[in-house]
């Protein structure tokens, strides 16, 4: 990834989204070619000059003070997600994170944890949006991440290339923009990904829509929300979710979608577990290597 061209083109969108009013500068009288700030207004609002912030959105000065950095997020109203991966890009080349070489691997506590939870839909997710740990209600509603190959359990290709996705997921344009803009995020804390970039390059050939979203420049890191899928035995499923960051491991976050006692969702999942739990039941134990709860590198 081109760390100066990656600063630019964030740099320029968030200057473009926003306007004097939004940000409390008074109208000057000149007109205005593009939409947006301009330059000096933006490096007015930062306490920068022109100069240095042209400088800055070219990419010919990536070592800004974190002084600097945080005035920018302030002057360009970035959200928490959007000023970390300001930060990431910033990060000096003696200190810019790289992708860890060894295997995620989930803790047998957690592995636990998720089976206990089988009331509701679970997951471990991990870097790329790497699925490394599901529970059996998450795979009955999503898909079978355990049945994939180790290389091919990941949520980014599952809502992006999966044609079942799009037919499960409400609102599915929503969710899956958002997964690229997850996926914007990771790249700016890992630029040296390799296994990034090659899912990057199979996303772009495979999905219509991602070339777009990726170049939208958006970042997010979900944290909670809603979700709605419409299952093929059961119907519609309204959830709540809860996205918790490990603290032992940052590159792990565990989702629990919930449910509201009583609610048609819920009775809706204790028909599909009920279903799940026959099939299984009914199906040859599969082998040790089928259950796997790493993400390998």
């Amino acid at each position: 990834m081109d760390r100066g061209a990656e600063i630019a083109n964030l740099l320029r969108s968030r200057r473009a989204r926003l306007s004097p009013d939004q940000v409390g500068l008074p109208g000057d009288g000149r007109v205005r070619r593009v939409s947006g700030l301009r330059r000096d207004e933006v490096a007015r609002l930062a306490g920068i000059s022109t100069e240095y912030y042209t400088r800055l959105e070219q990419g010919r000065a990536i070592n800004p003070s974190q002084e600097v950095i945080e005035a920018l997020a302030c002057a360009l109203c970035l959200d928490s997600s959007e000023r970390e991966h300001l930060a990431d890009l910033f990060a000096r080349p003696a200190i810019t994170r790289r992708a860890p070489n060894g295997v995620q691997r989930v803790r047998p506590g957690l592995y636990l944890l998720l089976q206990t939870l089988e009331h509701v839909p679970a997951f471990v997710v991990g870097r790329r949006t790497d699925i490394l740990a599901s529970n059996r209600l998450a795979r009955g509603i999503l898909t079978d991440f355990e049945a994939l190959p180790a290389a091919r359990r990941n949520l980014a290709r599952y809502y992006l290339l999966d044609p079942e996705a799009r037919r499960r997921t409400g609102d599915w344009q929503r969710v899956a923009a958002e997964t690229v803009a997850m996926l914007r995020l990771e790249a700016g804390r890992y630029p040296g990904d390799r296994r990034l970039a090659d899912l990057i390059g199979e996303l772009t050939v495979g999905s219509p829509e991602f070339p777009g979203w990726w170049n939208d420049h958006r970042v997010l890191r979900r944290t909670h929300g809603a979700k709605h899928y419409c299952h093929p035995l059961v119907g519609d499923l309204h959830f709540s979710y809860e996205s918790l960051r490990l603290p032992d491991d940052p590159d792990q976050t565990l989702c629990v979608y919930a449910v509201e006692p009583g609610s048609p969702t819920q009775r809706a999942l204790q028909l599909l577990a009920s279903w799940t739990t026959s099939r299984l039941e009914a199906a040859p134990p599969r082998p040790a290597a089928a259950r796997p709860s790493t993400s390998t590198d």
